[in-house]
């Protein structure tokens, strides 16, 4: 029979085989020092909360960045009020039009509040909130024919971007890297306001 010397060395060998994390030992001792010695009550702070404490949105970042997206909010929900009600020639390609334009404002607004939760700040995206803060006019009620709908959502899709670069540049001072999904937005945004507007124009100087 093994003596207790013998005993406690082959305990020994047999914890070496597991490994075990030393430094979350350490600081699970540090908290219970701070705590008087104490586990009791204690409140264990992971790595993942800790990696939270990053860069915070200024309140200014926060309402700026809020203003893009109850634009854009509304803007989907506008369009889809439009792609419903639409009427006249060209149906077919003004429903489908606006159908990818409230794809890609849907898209730009979840971008924006993720953005804005990844700084720690709160997005309000209620339908009160929308119907309060949205810079964008209030959409007729009815079918609108084609030729009035392009009008009205060019419109729209203005006023979204004038939202967009009215903030840009204090956006940029503070964090360039939502400025640059701002950059996305303002250059897809244009783009559309350009297609839609095409529809109702004629070639110019004719």
């Amino acid at each position: 029979m093994a003596n207790t010397q013998d005993f406690t060395a082959i305990m020994k060998d047999m914890m070496g085989a597991f490994p075990v994390d030393t430094k979350a030992m350490e600081a699970e001792t540090t908290t219970t020092k701070k705590t008087g010695g104490s586990t009791k009550g204690a409140v264990k702070t992971t790595r993942q909360q800790n990696a939270e404490k990053g860069f915070t949105a200024s309140t200014t970042l926060a309402k700026n960045l809020q203003a893009v997206l109850v634009d854009l909010l509304d803007l989907a929900i506008q369009g889809k009020q439009a792609h419903w009600n639409v009427v006249g020639r060209n149906f077919r390609d003004t429903h489908r039009q606006l159908d990818e334009i409230i794809d890609d404002a849907r898209t730009f607004s979840d971008t924006i509040a993720e953005r804005m939760r990844a700084l720690h700040a709160v997005p309000d995206g209620r339908s009160a909130t929308i119907a309060k803060t949205s810079s964008l006019p209030e959409f007729p009620a009815g079918e609108v024919s084609t030729t009035e709908t392009i009008d009205l959502v060019t419109e729209r899709l203005e006023a979204a971007v004038a939202t967009a670069r009215d903030v840009h540049d204090a956006v940029d001072e503070e964090d360039p890297t939502s400025a640059d999904l701002l950059h996305a937005i303002i250059e897809r945004l244009e783009q559309f306001a350009w297609m839609v507007s095409a529809e109702n124009r004629s070639p110019a100087g004719r």
